[in-house]
């Protein structure tokens, strides 16, 4: 690129309208995901960036896609672009690997779990094989999802096994470890263990409020809805209740009707308020 001469005024101008990869990922991390989406394809689009720019770029916009609730449409994104990193990156890169991990939260929330529960295990094979503070969280998000896989098909003392281990070798506190929290809880609450739940639910609780506000996000309404199904376990309606609002409320501003999370709140505020 020339930055002299003759066209050295016209780049000049380009690259003060040029968008940015950084705007975008900001907007994602501050919970602007509509925004962050358009700012991300509007990177991709950019044609004068690197080759591995716009991929980067398609990718944020598929995460905020999710978090919008647009879950299925978020995963054909992840499909697509698995080849493309593959071939920018190589396929054990921790670019790669994150998008994995991040397709791997979407197929579990789309209810694939047999398919996030082989490719989570994967993703820690591939992830012990590398080096890094990058390799690590992708093995400890692999963790996380695996536990959300084996409880979504119902092996809730394997999840238990699975999160008492992962907690025993983490230090944190940090979103890992409200993950494993919660998903501890989750595998309690699967086997009736409302009590015990409850217990994990509460830690889980003062976790969350003590993370910076870019890490609490992401999980609004997971605490809430951890509560308020343990409240329903131990016969405590109405403070399931509450909790159960607070998670739909909360989940609704954050990421609106579609998302995963608010349709799972309504569903259980609906079967509290039914006695069901």
């Amino acid at each position: 690129m020339k930055l002299f001469g003759r066209r050295g005024r016209k780049e000049g101008a380009e690259q003060k309208v040029r968008p940015s990869l950084a705007d975008a990922v900001d907007l994602y991390r501050a919970g602007h995901y509509a925004e962050a989406e358009a700012a991300a394809r509007a990177v991709a689009s950019f044609r004068s960036w690197p080759r591995e720019e716009a991929p980067q770029a398609l990718s944020i916009a598929a995460m905020a896609t999710g978090a919008q609730g647009r879950h299925a449409e978020a995963a054909d994104a992840y499909d697509a672009l698995l080849p493309v990193f593959g071939r920018i990156f190589g396929a054990e890169h921790p670019q790669t690997l994150r998008l994995r991990s991040n397709r791997a939260q979407v197929l579990a929330v789309l209810s694939r779990h047999t398919e996030c529960e082989a490719e989570c295990t994967a993703l820690a094979r591939a992830a012990a094989r590398g080096r890094g503070r990058g390799m690590r969280l992708i093995a400890m998000a692999a963790q996380n999802g695996l536990i959300y896989a084996l409880n979504g098909q119902g092996r809730h003392l394997e999840a238990e096994t699975l999160a008492r281990e992962a907690l025993a070798g983490h230090r944190g506190p940090d979103r890992f470890i409200l993950g494993l929290r919660l998903g501890l809880a989750r595998s309690l609450n699967g086997q009736a263990r409302h009590e015990e739940a409850l217990a994990e639910a509460q830690r889980a609780d003062g976790l969350h409020r003590n993370l910076p506000e870019d890490q609490r996000r992401p999980e609004v309404g997971a605490v809430e809805l951890a509560m308020a199904t343990s409240l329903r376990g131990l016969g405590r309606g109405t403070e399931a209740r509450t909790w159960a609002a607070a998670a739909y409320d909360g989940c609704l501003v954050v990421f609106g009707q579609d998302h995963y999370r608010t349709t799972e709140a309504r569903a259980l505020l609906d079967r509290i308020l039914d006695g069901a």
